[in-house]
Formats: C-alpha cells, sequence, structure tokens
C-alpha cells in the first residue's frame, strides 16, 4: 500500500491546524475592528438601539446556522440555564459595554476587557474550581495594576473622549463577562459550542430588547445613513455570528488555552484599527496599562502550563 496512505491523516490534520489558525487570525482582526466600528455606529444611533436590534438579530442567525447544521435538541434544563446566563454574559454585559463603549476610547474598552481571564482566574478561584500557582497570581497582579492605569486615564480624560463613568461602566461589563463565562463553563462540557452560543445569545437578545425598545421607537430608522447599516451588519454578522464560528473551531480543534491565545492579539490591533480610523491615539496611561496588561496575560498564559506550585 502507498505511503502516502498513511501519511494522508497527519497531513489532513495539519491542514486542519492551519486553516483553524487562519480563522482565528480572522476572528482577533473582526473583533479587533469591531471596537472602532461600534464607535461609528453609536455615534449615528444611541448605544441601546443599536445592541437592541444587533444582539436579537445575532441570536436569530445562530439559531438559524444550528438548524441548518442540524443539532438535535438539547436538555430543557440545560436549555433554561443557558438562556439565564446569556441574560448575564450576553445581555447585561453588553448594557454595560456598549454604554461605557459610547463614553471611552477604543483603547480604554478594549484593554478592561483584556482583564477579563484574570477576573475569571479569581472568580474561579473563590468558587474553588480554579486553582493558581504563584505565577498566576504574579500575572494576575500585572493585569490588575494594568487596569488600574487605564482607570486613572480614563478620569483624567479630555475632550470628552474619555470619562470615569465611560471606564466604570467597561469595568462592570469585564465582570459581568468573567461571572458569566466561569458559570458557564460547566454547561460547556455537554452541550456543543454553536448551542452554547445560540441560547445565551437568545438570552442577551431579551435583555438588549427590553433594555433597548423606547431607544429603537425613538430612532428615525428611515432618515439614517447607508454607513449605519453597514456598520450594524458587520456587528451582527462579522462580530457575533463568523467570529464566534471561527472561536468555537478554534476551541474543538486546538482547545481553549491555544483559542484563547489568539485574543492577546486584540488589544494592539484595535488601538492601531481606532488610530487609523478614529484618528485616537493612545494616551500615556493607556500605554502602561497596555504594558502591564499584556505581560501579565503573558505570563499567565504561561503559568497555565507549568505544575501546580507547592
Amino acid at each position: 500500500m502507498p505511503v502516502d496512505y498513511y501519511l494522508s491523516p497527519v497531513k489532513s490534520r495539519r491542514r486542519t491546524i492551519l486553516l483553524t489558525d487562519a480563522m482565528l487570525v480572522a476572528m482577533a482582526l473582526i473583533w479587533a475592528v469591531n471596537y472602532s466600528v461600534l464607535k461609528f455606529g453609536t455615534r449615528l444611533v444611541t448605544p441601546l438601539a443599536y445592541n437592541g436590534v444587533r444582539i436579537p438579530a445575532a441570536a436569530v442567525l445562530q439559531f438559524g446556522i444550528a438548524g441548518a447544521m442540524r443539532l438535535g435538541p438539547i436538555a430543557r434544563q440545560d436549555a433554561i440555564r443557558l438562556v439565564v446566563l446569556g441574560m448575564l454574559g450576553n445581555g447585561i454585559y453588553q448594557v454595560f459595554f456598549i454604554l461605557g463603549q459610547a463614553r471611552s476610547r477604543v483603547a480604554t474598552t478594549v484593554l478592561m476587557l483584556a482583564s477579563g481571564p484574570a477576573l475569571a482566574a479569581i472568580l474561579g478561584r473563590l468558587r474553588g474550581t480554579e486553582v493558581l500557582s504563584r505565577r498566576s497570581w504574579s500575572g494576575i497582579g500585572l493585569q490588575l495594576v494594568g487596569v488600574a492605569c487605564v482607570v486613572l486615564g480614563a478620569a483624567t480624560g479630555r475632550g470628552g473622549r474619555d470619562s470615569l463613568l465611560g471606564g466604570a461602566l467597561v469595568l462592570a461589563s469585564a465582570v459581568s463577562w468573567a461571572l458569566f463565562s466561569v458559570l458557564v463553563e460547566p454547561l460547556t462540557e455537554r452541550v456543543p459550542g454553536l448551542q452554547v452560543g445560540a441560547y445565551t445569545m437568545l438570552g442577551g437578545g431579551i435583555v438588549s430588547l427590553v433594555a433597548g425598545v423606547p431607544a429603537i421607537a425613538a430612532t428615525p430608522w428611515g432618515a439614517l445613513p447607508a454607513s449605519l447599516y453597514w456598520a450594524m451588519a458587520y456587528s451582527t454578522i462579522g462580530a457575533m455570528v463568523i467570529a464566534y464560528l471561527f472561536w468555537y473551531q478554534g476551541v474543538k480543534t486546538l482547545g481553549p488555552t491555544h483559542t484563547s491565545m489568539y485574543s492577546n492579539m486584540q488589544p494592539l490591533l484595535a488601538m492601531t484599527v481606532a488610530w487609523a480610523t478614529l484618528g485616537e491615539l493612545p494616551t500615556a496611561w493607556q500605554l502602561a496599562g497596555a504594558l502591564f496588561i499584556m505581560t501579565g496575560l503573558l505570563i499567565a498564559r504561561t503559568a497555565a502550563h507549568e505544575p501546580e506550585a507547592g
């Protein structure tokens, strides 16, 4: 039998890994660009109206994809739990996020959200589900120092481009997402990722729609420029459907740790895009915060591969 026959599974696996890596790079870029897209869109309509449309639309699209893939039904109890958790992770989180984003520079938003793994690790430790080494604590500490730098920078913001309120709202969104990440993890072990996304997005859609109804009703949708609808399409289809599908593929093929490494690319990419498209130059506080947060992320990631400290 030809040697190529025995090598073909290996070659196929390599192609799959390369394709998945390419997807994850695209995912990081999509999400990085989305910060500036959201900033642009929420200048044309109120933040709650923007999210009140895109989150429910994303839920419909994700359920449509799950249906097209003929994924079987999940247990009713799991479905209810996912919807409730989605109200936190894709609902309350998104309300805090979109309101904070509208009052902050892109750099402030993306750097604070980059602290999410540190907050999730602390919450996991408090719940007894996470064991952290000294090296992990060092990385978490650096990330929190970085967040403090960003908050201080927001408190001294000038020209309305940053504010203490905006920073506080973004920080609240980071805490909401971290809590959601810790609570949803047990369900991800028995429910396919795409269905986790669809049901949690449904919960988020309910909260976003309820919170956004007054703003949606007061918005003159017919008089708005086409650029708004392109922005909303990108934020919905690109950031909340396509990028999520790439993320699910990454977790399935490469595992959550490898996949999460690509999220580390977002702060620098997002700040670069914001500088190029919105003219937002990072402040000294943000640059200091970025240095601490990125260093802390790298230390925490490497600590995850080391034996537990005694």
